[in-house]
């Protein structure tokens, strides 16, 4: 990550058509964790999400619910803004956007206009297979036995009809070229071949309208009240609306010019993000993203993905309910690999919380702070400069998001911790030879305190807990996580 005053990062938006599950919170937490270091490392960062709330995904859940599409969404949307609290999100860096937000079409519009002026959409008839749980046109070499290998249990819908496209096929080698300037622009290198080998092997105009007699519920095309917006190049100008564009120039500037602005996305979405948006981008005259950085899939009973479409989520409030916000955060950083598929279920969840957190840190914790309060008539102040230079292999692997190896290099310092305790018994060697067992025991503190500081992006109300702990020279009254049977 190029270090500027500003950074931007956002997420993909989740269709408001269900609650969330799992992989939306893992998409969220890690976002949100790159955010914290970034404030923390002295940025003014903008942090965006929000939800997407137009579409036949929208229209079909709707219909389902006997409410209109307005009264769905307002619903699901205030349930997404009570599900980032129960992610302990930062609220100071966070925007929320959803795309019915009147200068969201406004910004959506705007955009349309631009690409059409610039010359690259332009109006046909077609006919084509289209899969809802995508949202997404679908070739032949896409299906697997005539079906969407990603929600293998919806027909694919057969449209055929008028629409409006886009020239997508005009910038495969503008693309190409981007890519090799810029080789890490999608993480993992896996993700980046694939976006390549993609584009290399050509692209096909796609539509980017619906007939509002068949499909009312989204943004109305610019000039022409027969059609809206096809929910894909609608919602991707929500990463530009949020900022203000295209009134605020100052704002856009900062966080998107000059912001290196970086989007996390499921895999499922790569070639949205990866190499439409960025096709867009280039149609309409504004730089590009500065990164990707793509999510694996969550994976429930017998390996098979996680989706709302599938009705095999977990629901992550449920857990928060159970364990608590930073137990979530805890698994879903260190638990589930940052880049490839990861196995989800409640037994794993329980068993990574026992040792991680109630007989990781939470025990570490008790007793470090019990030999300290017992011992120790103050503790000396810590830098958090001369802390942060022992973790500088922590900061190196959240540049580079991988934040399991972050949070590995920190559990191995618990680790190592609860080894140096046992070698040297500084509760025992205090009584015997008081000057080396509290010299012991502020060592211990030190490394503590370094650890809570280094915790702060990931698990940022416990990281404040042993802080204060440190500072009151107090022992826990209570487990920082009970254990669970």
């Amino acid at each position: 990550m190029k270090d500027n005053k500003s950074f931007y990062i956002t997420t993909t938006l989740p269709y408001v058509n269900s609650e969330l599950h799992v992989g939306h919170a893992t998409e969220l937490i890690r976002a949100d964790a790159i955010a914290r270091y970034k404030k923390l490392h002295g940025f003014e960062v903008y942090f965006n999400s929000g939800t997407d709330e137009h579409g036949t995904k929208i229209k079909d859940a709707a219909e389902n619910s006997g409410q209109s599409p307005q009264k769905h969404v307002d619903f699901y949307a205030e349930k997404f803004k009570q599900s980032v609290n129960d992610f302990g999100l930062d609220l100071e860096t966070l925007h929320l956007i959803r795309t019915t937000d009147s200068k969201h079409e406004i910004a959506a519009k705007k955009f349309w206009q631009i690409c059409n002026e610039n010359g690259y959409i332009y109006k046909k008839n077609y006919q084509r297979k289209y899969c809802s749980g995508c949202e997404e046109e679908k070739n032949d070499s896409d299906l697997v036995d005539g079906r969407c290998p990603i929600h293998e249990n919806k027909e694919l819908e057969l449209i055929d009809e008028e629409n409006y496209f886009f020239k997508y096929s005009e910038f495969g080698d503008e693309l190409l070229k981007f890519y090799d300037d810029n080789p890490t622009f999608i993480i993992p290198d896996s993700r980046m071949n694939e976006m390549r080998s993609f584009t290399l092997r050509g692209l096909n105009d796609f539509s980017i309208s619906r007939l509002k007699s068949k499909m009312p519920w989204g943004v109305e095309v610019p000039g022409d009240p027969d059609h809206v917006m096809y929910v894909w190049f609608d919602a991707l100008t929500s990463y530009l609306s949020t900022l203000g564009w295209p009134d605020d120039t100052a704002n856009f500037d900062k966080f998107w010019v000059n912001g290196n602005p970086t989007q996390y996305c499921g895999k499922d979405n790569t070639r949205f993000q990866g190499v439409m948006w960025q096709a867009m981008l280039m149609a309409a005259g504004i730089r590009n993203s500065h990164q990707i950085v793509v999510n694996g899939f969550i994976m429930g009973d017998g390996g098979v993905k996680m989706s709302k479409s599938l009705g095999n989520v977990v629901d992550p409030k449920e857990i928060v309910k159970d364990y608590g916000t930073d137990a979530l955060r805890y698994f879903v950083l260190r638990e589930l690999n940052p880049f490839e598929d990861s196995p989800f279920s409640h037994d794993r969840f329980k068993e990574s919380y026992n040792s991680g957190l109630a007989n990781g840190l939470g025990n570490l914790t008790s007793r470090i702070m019990k030999m300290a309060e017992t011992n120790l008539d103050s503790i000396p102040a810590f830098s958090k400069e001369s802390i942060e230079k022992g973790f500088a292999g922590v900061d190196e692997e959240i540049k580079s998001f991988n934040l399991q190896n972050a949070l590995n290099l920190i559990w191995a310092e618990v680790q190592f911790l609860d080894q140096k305790i046992q070698e040297t018994q500084p509760f025992k060697l205090v009584k015997v030879d008081p000057e080396s067992g509290k010299k012991i025991i502020v060592e211990l503190v030190q490394s503590l305190f370094a650890i809570a500081v280094s915790l702060e992006p990931f698990l940022p109300e416990t990281s404040k807990k042993i802080q204060q702990l440190i500072k009151e020279n107090k022992s826990p009254t209570e487990p920082l996580f009970a254990r669970k049977d």
